[in-house]
Order: C-alpha cells, then structure tokens, then sequence
C-alpha cells in the first residue's frame, strides 16, 4: 500500500509498501546509524526515503516494533538463503518464527530469488555494460534496457550513436511481450562475456511510457537529437512520448521564478481548469506564486466553477505543459531532474 502525506498509517505490516517500512526503520535508528544506512542507497532511493521519512508523523510503537521485527527476520532468512538454500531457510523460520510471519517471510525471499531478467546488469558500470552491448542489434539492446532502471537505461542510451539512438527507442516504444526462451538466450549471452551473475523471470517491458521515463533522465541535446530523428519517421509515436514524458503535476519540479514565468502565459479560467484535478501541493505552489488577491480570486473562482469535463481540464492542462516544455527549450526556466544532474551555472 503506498503512503501520501498526511495519510494515517495502516495498523497491519503487510499493508505498507517498502517505502514506508524502510523510512520506519530509519527512525527506529539512531541518528548516525541511520545517516551510514543511507549513505549505502542510492540518490533516487534516498530522496524516495527521506521524502516518506518527512511525511510521516508519529509512528505507533508496536507498528514500528513489527517493523523491525520483519526486517530483522528477512535478514536472517537471507543469510539463511546463503548457508543452505530457500529449504533450509524455510525449514529454519518455521521453527523460530510465528507462522503467519514466516509465511510472509519466505514468500518475499522467493520474489527475490525470482529476479527479473538481466538483474545481473544492474551491478555493473554502465561505461562497462555499454562497451558490451553498443555492438548488439538494436532489438537485443531495446530488450536490454527495457528491463534496467530508467536511469541505467537512460545512461547506456545517451552513449549509443544516434543512428542507434533512434532506432532503440522506435523498438523499445513499440516491444511486444518477449517469449523467456528469447530472454534466456539473450542473457546467457550476455553474462558469459561479463562474468557475472543471477536468473530471470519474465514481465511485459517497453512501451512508451519506458521511453518517455528514460529521455526524461537523457541530457536536453540527446533527448532533442533522438526526439528530431523519431519525428521523421513516426511523428505520432513522437507526440505519443512528449505528452507522457512531462505532465502537469511535474510543474511541481520547477522553480517560483519558471512558475512565475509559465503564469505569465496563462489566463485565470484557463488556470482553474487545469487546477480542477491537480494535487493540493501543486496548488499550494501555484497559489504561493501570485499576488494574494490573484490567489483569492483563483480560488473563488474555482469554488464557484461548478462540474466540468473531464477532457476539459486535461486539455487546459496539456496547454500549461506546452508552455513549460516551450519555455524550457528556450532556456528561460529549469525542470528538475532533466538529466546532467541538474547542473546549474
């Protein structure tokens, strides 16, 4: 179960995500404990941590106490896995464990042990990885990087040519469901020639939404270059990534001045049409970077506004997010999290 801000915690473990359970051990830590544990996280996972960690309020003792108590039994289960395999786990947290808990505890050891495919990959440098792959027909790399993070996958796009570019990305927008043999083959392949480790399982990957998310992270000059070489052959499939790649709640990841420069461009009923469904945050933000009067009237506006359609206000929305995307190809404001992290000068 995801968290939202403000939400009240579920009393039952198994209805947190891991989020959320995380984030509770943290504050179940002493400050520099906690401070060497995320050190050991990466950049997305700490900013995912520490934003739930600051939105959680007061955690129930005995919440946090069965917490604990799962993260402790999935370690020993792990390092049981280790000694003598998922029986002998088993057969061990059967014995110390109450049953409904170790039931629960196998279970998420198995998920683990079914790893998706090329999991393998992740460990390794993506200097490294693209070295292996770049050569490969773009199909087997659309496979590839369509079962990594988006942030893998957008660092081994930005290295490939941009012929290759191009052409992973039309296959990656379009992959069909990949049979596990072909995925078996393509791994196996793969991790004779990097000497590394672990299996497999299958999903559905790819699409364009996996586009829109990894030139989300691709620096401006290579998401333009790959954008400009799709548009040529597929402009549909090009407008089909553009609306998903920046939508209106991520208006939140600009600054006052690029909102106060997007508002500019905005009229007051267009902008309560767009607001009809946006986040209490976004509005907040919006409402923070106009004058009080402006605000009130926004807001009585919208209180007076009556139902709408639907389409109505995703198309108001749509217009905000074209001015956004037009004033941030200009260089007259800054999107976070848009790749070549977020230098500034």
């Amino acid at each position: 179960m995801a968290f939202y801000p403000g939400q009240k915690l579920p009393t039952k473990v198994d209805e947190l995500d891991g989020v959320v359970k995380a984030a509770i051990i943290l504050l179940s830590l002493p400050h520099d404990v906690a401070g060497a544990l995320l050190k050991q996280l990466s950049t997305e996972q700490v900013e995912e941590v520490t934003r739930t960690l600051a939105s959680l309020g007061e955690v129930p003792a005995d919440l946090s106490e069965r917490v604990v108590e799962e993260f402790y039994s999935l370690r020993m289960a792990s390092l049981y896995m280790k000694e003598g395999g998922l029986d002998y786990a088993r057969a061990l947290l059967k014995d110390s464990l109450d049953t409904k808990l170790a039931d629960r505890v196998i279970q998420q050891i198995q998920n683990q042990v079914q790893r998706t495919p090329f999991s393998f990959l992740q460990k390794a440098e993506s200097e490294n990885l693209l070295t292996f792959i770049q050569d490969e027909h773009p199909q087997t790399i659309a496979l590839i990087i369509s079962h990594l993070s988006h942030h893998k996958a957008s660092e081994i796009l930005v290295g490939l040519p941009s012929e290759k570019q191009i052409e992973v990305v039309r296959r990656v927008a379009n992959m069909e469901p990949t049979s596990p043999e072909v995925i078996r083959e393509v791994e196996a392949g793969l991790e004779s020639r990097l000497s590394n480790v672990l299996v497999h399982a299958v999903e559905k990957v790819g699409g364009v939404a996996t586009v829109a998310e990894i030139l989300n992270l691709c620096d401006r000059s290579t998401e333009k270059s790959i954008i400009d070489g799709v548009e040529s052959e597929d402009p549909d499939l090009v407008e089909e990534i553009r609306r998903l790649m920046f939508i209106f709640e991520d208006i939140l990841k600009v600054d006052d001045k690029g909102i106060q420069a997007i508002l500019k461009e905005v009229d007051n009923e267009e902008l309560c049409l767009a607001l009809k469904t946006g986040s209490d945050e976004l509005k907040e933000k919006v409402y923070s970077n106009m004058s009080a009067r402006a605000a009130e009237l926004i807001k009585e506006d919208m209180q007076y506004m009556g139902p709408v359609r639907l389409s109505d206000v995703e198309a108001a929305q749509q217009r905000i997010v074209d001015i956004a995307r037009r004033l941030e190809d200009a260089g007259e404001i800054i999107i976070a999290g848009r790749g070549e992290k977020d230098v500034i000068v």
